[in-house]
């Protein structure tokens, strides 16, 4: 009995150390294909690309302008933090300190010196890199900057871990901005993404998704004495336009069922753009049972995004959609980081959550949705400007691809849980 049972420990301890060791291989050949990726991009400038005029439409009382290419947005956010009367709330995931960095922060700081009320949310952990210098700020602005570790003593506490991904300027409860766009000097012209700025009544729902933040993390940044971020005004409800936010903390993840409820309900056609498509299972078995029955399912993502790990692992969903008979485009010669859909010309999402589980299941995200057949129509003109610089994956060139492509994105595939 004794020795049965030594056997079966022996057993289960050598499957212990195959499982770490492939876990090992998995995690080194990751980190091995990413220093590989970056060493080859040095220097390397990415291509031009076609772009879209900012485009603005009615909805309502609210004005909704739709940005495609950074410099535009920064121009116009810049504007509104330069104009600013009373209050600024500027939230950001990465916040380079390079000219484009200097330039808002310059403003931020000029604004709270003439009086404005100046509030700003970072993540630390994405700005790591970023000279600390950069990252100090003069007392007269709020600054709450979201730790690296935020889970303190309570490490099983899953809802503790999520990043602060969100993108948010909000200037006197009379324009805000929300979407991809990071803040930086090469997002300005390198990168393709998208924002809104809306402008009217539907501001103060982004004004109350940062406040709701602020109020959730401001004791662990200033202690008791820090105050919270009072709402002075009534929430207007709009069912055209809609703001919806993932806050782990809460276990709200709104913004995935949001996703499947419009692509469930789709009859004409799903157009998806993002940055990095890593869903779930659920996710994938949407967009394929969509193009089944007759939708016109088209998915727009980069052809070599800035997380060459990504791109392997989201390859392998690739044949489970073109089975379906969902096209895979593939943006060339720039980063497209946009977070994007529009379906049956009548319903579209802008946001800061990708298509993941980081950002539907883990991070601080905010999407907004619109529901008006105008807006639908300048998101499918984007799309279909960003298509004509695309390359199509079509299943020839899929089931041509060589042995070791095939090996690398089965080997990664069981990292998928952690991106």
């Amino acid at each position: 009995m004794t020795r049965t049972v030594s056997r079966a420990s022996h057993v289960l301890q050598t499957i212990r150390r195959i499982l770490l060791t492939l876990i090992g291989v998995q995690l080194a050949t990751a980190i091995g294909l990413t220093l590989v990726d970056s060493y080859r991009r040095r220097g390397k400038k990415p291509g031009p690309f076609p772009r879209s005029a900012p485009a603005s439409v009615e909805i309502g009382d609210t004005a909704v302008t739709t940005y495609t290419f950074g410099q535009d947005l920064y121009d116009d956010m810049l504007a509104a933090i330069e104009g600013a009367q009373h209050q600024i709330l500027f939230e950001t995931y990465i916040w380079k300190g390079d000219e484009t960095g200097q330039r808002f922060k310059s403003a931020l700081i000029d604004a709270a010196r003439r009086g404005v009320d100046v509030y700003v949310i970072y993540d630390t952990f994405a700005n790591l890199v970023v000279a600390p210098a950069f990252k100090h700020f003069p007392p007269e602005l709020r600054v709450l900057r979201y730790p690296v570790w935020s889970a303190g003593l309570r490490f099983w506490d899953l809802g503790r871990y999520g990043r602060d991904h969100r993108k948010i300027l909000v200037v006197d409860e009379a324009v805000g901005f929300v979407g991809g766009y990071n803040i930086g000097t090469p997002y300005a012209t390198e990168w393709r993404d998208t924002h809104v700025r809306i402008v009217g009544p539907d501001v103060w729902d982004l004004k109350r998704a940062f406040a709701d933040f602020w109020n959730l993390h401001r004791r662990r940044r200033f202690g008791s004495s820090g105050q919270p971020l009072l709402l002075e005004a009534a929430s207007q409800w709009d069912p055209r336009v809609r703001v919806h936010r993932n806050v782990p903390r809460l276990w709200m993840f709104p913004i995935r069922a949001m996703y499947l409820e419009a692509i469930n309900r789709a009859t004409r056609n799903v157009w998806l753009t993002q940055a990095y498509f890593l869903p779930d299972q659920d996710f994938v078995d949407a967009l394929k049972e969509a193009a089944r029955r007759g939708v016109d399912v088209r998915l727009l993502i980069p052809l070599k995004s800035n997380h060459i790990v990504a791109d392997w692992i989201s390859r392998g969903y690739f044949t489970q959609l073109l089975d379906a008979g969902v096209r895979i485009l593939r943006f060339k010669d720039a980063m497209v980081h946009a977070k994007t859909a529009t379906i049956d010309g009548s319903w579209s999402t802008v946001g800061t959550a990708n298509v993941d589980r980081l950002s539907l299941q883990g991070n601080y995200e905010i999407n907004v949705e619109i529901i008006d057949p105008a807006m639908a129509r300048v998101m499918e003109e984007i799309f279909a400007v960003d298509e004509s610089h695309c390359l199509e994956l079509t299943t020839a060139e899929w089931e041509a691809r060589d042995l070791h492509r095939k090996f690398t994105e089965t080997f990664l595939q069981p990292l998928r849980p952690l991106l």
